[in-house]
């Protein structure tokens, strides 16, 4: 019940910032939200006894949100910084691991939320980037218990199926069939069913390496802000990997 009053909470709430909120509120929100992920995310990398990113990893995600243009040229900084700061651990066996770390968690988090503030160019294209997994995971959940018989990742996520990763799927395109007449219109309706196809399949990669991070550190959830959900990055998992596929997509057919 937890989980079925928080999603109600958040669905209408993203709808307003996605859509209609002004575009200081929109990038508050993202970068809260961010910051939030980011944390559980240094929580998780010190459970596996990599030193957390720190200060700097804040920072240089909050640049990446916000720094106009190109700055694929910034991530290139931030790993050759992030080795620099590694240097003052006393461990030389956490140099290599805790500069990884922070280079992933930058991209990992607040790379794919650029991603997001990109596609907001269109609101439809970033509520149809984020909307489409929630779908998608709602249907996994009950295909999954209802008919799962077959596990997707034991070792990972012993819950998950076969059948509920189908039904995830086939949700997320019945979705897409409806959302993209009407709110993309200029959208093939082939091309955009096969764009939420490839969505779909890296959302729920993005659920199991979460899931991979989560189970590798002991613990359940990466959080617990969210009552029935765990944390932030719980919630988002799927979407920080679906957000940059949208993106490159989109912005590559120029829809």
């Amino acid at each position: 019940m937890k989980r079925v009053v928080t999603a109600l909470l958040l669905i209408p709430t993203f709808w307003y910032v996605i859509l209609w909120a002004p575009l200081w509120v929109f990038l508050a929100v993202v970068a809260v939200v961010a910051i939030l992920c980011f944390r559980e995310y240094a929580d998780l990398a010190a459970l596996h006894k990599i030193p957390k990113p720190g200060l700097f990893g804040y920072v240089a995600g909050l640049l990446i949100l916000f720094l106009p243009g190109n700055y694929a040229a910034f991530f290139v900084l931030v790993a050759i910084l992030g080795m620099a700061l590694s240097l003052r651990s006393r461990e030389l066996t956490n140099v290599l691991p805790g500069a990884a770390a922070l280079l992933l968690g930058v991209a990992y988090v607040f790379g794919s939320l650029r991603c997001g503030i990109e596609l907001r160019a269109n609101p439809y294209w970033l509520f149809f980037a984020l909307s489409l997994n929630w779908a998608g995971d709602i249907a996994a959940l009950y295909v999954g218990k209802a008919i799962g018989r077959h596990k997707l990742a034991p070792r990972i996520s012993p819950a998950k199926s076969w059948e509920g990763a189908i039904g995830s799927a086939v949700a997320s395109m019945i979705y897409g069939a409806i959302y993209i007449p009407r709110l993309l219109p200029a959208v093939p309706l082939a091309e955009g069913l096969a764009l939420t196809a490839v969505a779909n399949v890296a959302g729920q990669f993005g659920d199991l390496c979460e899931s991979a991070m989560k189970r590798g550190a002991g613990v359940k959830d990466s959080g617990t802000l969210l009552p029935g959900h765990g944390g932030w990055l719980d919630r988002i998992d799927s979407s920080l990997f679906a957000l940059p596929v949208v993106y490159f997509i989109v912005n590559n057919f120029h829809w």
